[in-house]
């Protein structure tokens, strides 16, 4: 499977209007193939929507892509509203949750985190080996790392029911020694970005 994380920068006081274009707009898109998420930020860079979209592989994306522009009412009426547009595909992880419809929390939060070349293997294995303690704590929705976009990037996505509930999980895995993953060379990691982000009422995962 890869995931395309398509992320939207809107102009400010758009979103909510993105939303509703983009959730009247979703049921033609869906028949050719599944949304995973859709969400907007709250911290973080603003006026950002990002939608994630799951496929069995590099040669259905182009298939649906292009049907999909011949749908009636697909693409939504949004362009207006649009700055910027990127587009990252990641691979997941083996430990990653497969990415369906359901309830995990009312606010995520989503890390990006620009490894040096080559770096990725080695998180997978440190990841691998603290994953289960950690998850017991909070959900993870999913892990992977870049194949287009940005490269050697590592996207986790998190789920917590509020931001009070993300603060005590982040104190608990630090004091405990649960999270994060021991080991690693000191320097692996050069940029690290994160955004809390909260569904749209349309959005498969909650």
């Amino acid at each position: 499977m890869i995931v395309e994380m398509r992320t939207y920068t809107l102009q400010p006081g758009t979103v909510g209007q993105f939303e509703e274009r983009f959730g009247a707009a979703l049921a033609v898109r869906a028949k050719l193939s599944p949304l995973a998420a859709f969400w907007h930020t709250e911290v973080g860079p603003l006026n950002r929507v990002i939608h994630v979209w799951p496929y069995k592989d590099f040669e259905e994306r182009t298939r649906v892509r292009a049907e999909s522009q011949k749908l009636q009412g697909w693409p939504p009426n949004t362009r207006e509203f649009v700055v910027e547009q990127k587009s990252e595909v990641f691979l997941p992880a083996p430990f990653s949750p497969k990415l369906e419809p359901r309830q995990l929390g009312g606010l995520y939060e989503i890390r990006l985190y620009t490894l040096k070349p080559g770096g990725i293997p080695g998180v997978i294995d440190r990841w691998s080996t603290a994953i289960a303690d950690r998850v017991k704590l909070s959900p993870l929705a999913f892990a992977g790392h870049s194949e287009f976009g940005g490269l050697n990037r590592w996207c986790h996505i998190w789920a917590y029911k509020d931001a009070a509930e993300r603060f005590a999980v982040r104190e608990k895995a630090r004091k405990e020694g649960i999270w994060p993953p021991k080991g690693g060379q000191p320097g692996q990691t050069l940029v690290q970005e994160n955004m809390l982000v909260v569904p749209a009422a349309f959005s498969p995962l909650h």
